[in-house]
């Protein structure tokens, strides 16, 4: 037992071991993108009060391509947002490259954005193509330069970058709202939006967490679609009241597949997210302070392990159903503690204790099953040398091994068989000389009855009792008793010679065989039980086999007449039987038709 309990523990460690490490290196990152991506991207709602004007395909059919278009139309759309100077958004973005002259609708929109100062346009990082080192020996890619919209537009507006980072997997998770150029700071196109609608509307604004490498995640509010969307066809046709603008935050952007404007997220699946939305959805991260960091994987690690540990010992020690719930509900705790850490700030791995607890309760389980194959296939053993092969492979099939008190009433054939002259024999040898012939046809019998498919009731001294039909049921059980009282008679037959070169003495057989009902089934007591039959047809048997001689085999007028056309017999006659007032009709066999 003791050297049991250190195996457990010293299991536990391993599996503690295991989660501590995996968790901490994020060994199987891909896969913990996704679980983390269905739990903590879950969709909480988007506002209302973010909009977005797509440049979509009907825009494009009734405009043409972007690239065509006059600055001027810009410049009509800020002027029908604004056009109520009681009823126009707190803050208009423009998702849209506007590096370099076009035509004079360069300075319309220029001086849109001058006159209304509610407009933020986006600039682009270009980063290095050759990695620099951090303080903590990480490879990164500096940015080296901005390229700004034009010059009159850059002074009139704010520009912030719009570059969006793609994880390992390429979906956009996490934002760099700061970035250093030089010895400038660049602000993100959608934090300059979110930090220009407090300045306008006077809310407090939201310091929001950031990791070491400035980077944070971003919780998203909305799937793909989910914000509401309006052609900037429409609005420039007028076919959209202007007003329902009012007090919001409207972005510009592409709309358009073919714009190639569009990313993987973690909450849209198949489909990709338009950059204006996942702005929109990092706007309203900003307004409602819901962004989170990567937590410390060594912390989490090393807490894991902990309950891991603790949890392996039980597995190894409840029962399978105790284990199952065990394991779902630490499952879901975690789960549950994790999603709520999120929303708390900070994002943790989330498979590596579901992963290792399942691997542990399947070793427990694997384990469990070895221990309980081992005694199963112990006590078939110990069945084998009491029942034919066949019977414990039933035994072993049906895996039912409960042994209780009672028995059934049952149509058996019974075959008692004993040495003929064994008396006389072991008063002239030595004992273990006796002991070796005992051992040698006792053999016989048993190989005899196992191969008939026979049950060994009992061994009384030199007497053999067998029984066919029980416990199991068993085809044509008349026909395989005689077959194994011949085999009996034949096999002695056998072997007779030997004994007389070794010893000078021989034995023989006497077999008796009957059928008929009988009760069969554990008689005893609780603490010691025998399986046998009990009754007249046990009792007929046992009598006929008395009055067997060396060499022969009996067998009653009943299982004659099932067999009689099978059996070649010789008449013995009626002979009384001890304990019945009738005798009985009883028959030699000679030979078996077809054995």
């Amino acid at each position: 037992m003791k050297h049991r309990n250190l195996l457990i523990v010293a299991e536990a460690f391993v599996a503690g071991l295991l989660v501590f490490l995996i968790t901490a290196t994020n060994l199987f990152s891909a896969l913990d993108y996704i679980a983390r991506d269905q739990l903590y991207q879950v969709p909480r709602g988007i506002r209302s009060d973010i909009k977005i004007i797509g440049i979509d395909a009907k825009t494009l059919e009734e405009y043409g391509p972007i690239q065509t278009w006059s600055r001027s139309l810009y410049a009509e759309l800020l002027e029908t947002l604004n056009v109520d100077e009681n009823n126009h958004p707190y803050v208009v973005g423009f998702d849209i490259q506007f590096s370099g002259n076009v035509d004079e609708g360069d300075s319309r929109l220029a001086a849109a954005a001058a006159e209304y100062d509610n407009v933020v346009v986006v600039s682009q990082l270009v980063y290095s193509k050759v990695p620099k080192k951090d303080d903590d020996g990480n490879l990164y890619f500096p940015a080296e330069s901005v390229i700004f919209p034009y010059d009159e537009l850059n002074e009139a507006a704010y520009a912030g970058f719009s570059n969006v980072a793609q994880d390992s997997d390429g979906t956009v998770r996490r934002i760099l709202p700061i970035v250093m150029v030089g010895s400038e700071e660049q602000h993100m196109f959608s934090k300059l939006v979110y930090d220009r609608y407090c300045e306008i509307t006077g809310e407090a604004k939201t310091e929001i967490p950031t990791d070491r490498t400035g980077r944070s995640i971003i919780n998203f509010s909305g799937k793909p679609g989910d914000y509401e969307y309006i052609s900037m066809a429409d609005v420039l046709d007028g076919n959209i009241d202007p007003r329902v603008f009012s007090d919001s935050i409207v972005l510009v952007g592409a709309y358009d597949p073919n714009m190639q404007d569009s990313f993987n997220v973690p909450n849209g699946g198949s489909e990709q997210m338009y950059g204006v939305e996942i702005h929109a959805n990092i706007v309203q991260s900003y307004r409602q302070g819901r962004f989170s960091l990567n937590g410390n994987p060594y912390l989490l690690g090393l807490v894991t392990a902990i309950f891991v540990i603790l949890i392996h010992i039980l597995f190894r020690r409840m029962k399978v159903w105790q284990s199952v719930i065990l394991l779902v509900a630490a499952v879901g705790i975690e789960v549950a503690i994790l999603v709520w850490i999120n929303d708390h700030g900070y994002a943790y791995s989330v498979i590596y204790f579901p992963i290792v607890l399942a691997l542990s309760f399947i070793y427990s389980l694997g384990i469990r099953y070895l221990v309980e194959t081992r005694k199963k296939n112990k006590v078939l053993k110990a069945f084998r040398k009491y029942v034919a092969p066949q019977i414990v492979e039933e035994i072993a099939k049906k895996g039912d091994f409960e042994i209780k008190l009672g028995g059934e009433n049952r149509d058996i054939a019974v075959l008692f068989v004993d040495i003929r002259g064994f008396t006389t024999m072991s008063e002239a040898l030595e004992p273990e000389q006796v002991v070796e012939i005992l051992n040698e046809y006792l053999s016989l019998t048993t190989k005899s009855i196992f191969d008939n498919s026979g049950t060994l009731d009992k061994f009384v001294g030199d007497a053999t009792m067998a029984v066919f039909n029980s416990p199991f049921d068993l085809e044509d059980y008349e026909y395989k008793a005689v077959c194994a009282a011949i085999d009996i008679v034949r096999g002695g037959e056998a072997i007779e010679e030997k004994f007389i070169k070794r010893f000078g003495r021989s034995v023989g057989f006497g077999v008796g065989v009957n059928c008929g009902p009988a009760v069969v089934g554990n008689v005893g007591c609780e603490f010691r039980m025998d399986f046998t039959a009990i009754g007249d047809t046990v009792n007929t048997a046992a009598r006929l086999e008395a009055n067997a001689k060396k060499g022969q085999v009996l067998i009653s007028d009943v299982l004659y007449e099932r067999l009689k056309d099978r059996l070649e017999v010789k008449e013995v006659g009626e002979i009384p039987l001890k304990g019945k007032s009738k005798g009985v009709f009883v028959y030699e066999v000679v030979s078996v038709k077809g054995h």
